[in-house]
């Protein structure tokens, strides 16, 4: 735990002091995330180049440096104040760029400066439809529709693994002991069980072996027990049988098995399936 908290305070070091607003250019996902879904109805900050002028050419090459360069029928004054502001120092008069967070600083500037003017805002919370082809911008479409019916699904996918949630917690770890042979050749497997009550009452809890093998191998060494809300508690059982599961002389058999846990008082609400692997000995080691 102190290595992960002293990794973070060295990220967040470096994030503050070195990388900067480079983070929302290259580390956060936002911006590749938006050249995907965006298009000429999204809603975004964006200059108008029919008000304002083209300030940079059809390469991105800035053209236009101080007032004089505007054309006189023009609005934009050059003031820089767009880009003075913006906390990743682009500039919006260049089109919609990846480094943009839409943080809006620039058309509250734009606001200010025009506003000076008696004209409208240069840099406005539009769409391209809007701004520049004087289309209304359409909320209802295609994408937003393929966006919510996504969403919907996601939520939906959630809900539904929310709902098959586990209502008590079981880890299973078999000892370094791979199997005990007795006595009128009985195999016996030993585990380790840790059990936790993660409800808000005192429930008792027992186990039993599901499926082909719950007639053939056996619980010992457990019994029943009570465990209060939030507690923790580690079990010792053993599986053994007397029965022949394997004829395989020339290896040991690994055996899975379904094991259930689950309260006495709410069997069928309160209970985990975990897999188990019983080991059986090649039939040369039994007599």
């Amino acid at each position: 735990i102190l290595g992960f908290l002293l990794g973070i305070a060295v990220f967040l070091v470096y994030d503050v002091v070195f990388l900067k607003e480079d983070f929302c250019v290259y580390v956060c996902p936002y911006s590749r995330v938006q050249s995907v879904l965006y298009d000429d109805d999204t809603i975004q900050a964006i200059y108008s180049t029919k008000r304002g002028g083209n300030i940079y050419d059809k390469n991105k090459e800035k053209v236009i440096f101080k007032q004089n360069d505007v054309p006189a029928n023009m609005d934009c004054t050059a003031c820089q104040s767009c880009v003075t502001v913006c906390p990743t120092h682009i500039d919006i008069r260049k089109g919609a760029q990846l480094e943009c967070i839409n943080c809006l600083e620039c058309v509250d500037a734009c606001t200010t400066v025009m506003g000076k003017l008696g004209k409208e805002s240069l840099v406005q919370w539009t769409s391209t439809n809007e701004i520049e082809n004087g289309k209304e911008t359409k909320i209802i479409r295609k994408k937003t529709i393929m966006y919510a019916a996504i969403l919907i699904i996601i939520i939906g996918m959630l809900f539904v693994m929310g709902g098959k949630k586990e209502y008590m917690l079981l880890n299973i770890n078999k000892t370094t002991q791979l199997y005990k042979i007795k006595a009128n050749n009985e195999v016996a497997n030993n585990y380790v069980l840790l059990f936790q009550n993660t409800q808000k009452e005192t429930y008792t809890y027992t186990i039993e072996i599901m499926g082909e093998y719950a007639d053939k191998i056996k619980i010992k060494k457990f019994t029943n027990f009570k465990l209060s809300k939030g507690k923790l508690t580690k079990k010792v059982i053993q599986l053994s049988t007397k029965q022949r599961l394997s004829d395989d002389i020339s290896k040991d058999t690994p055996i899975t098995l379904t094991l259930k846990a689950y309260a006495i008082e709410k069997p069928n609400e309160i209970f985990v399936l975990r897999k188990a692997v019983f080991i059986y000995p090649r039939a040369d080691k039994l007599k």
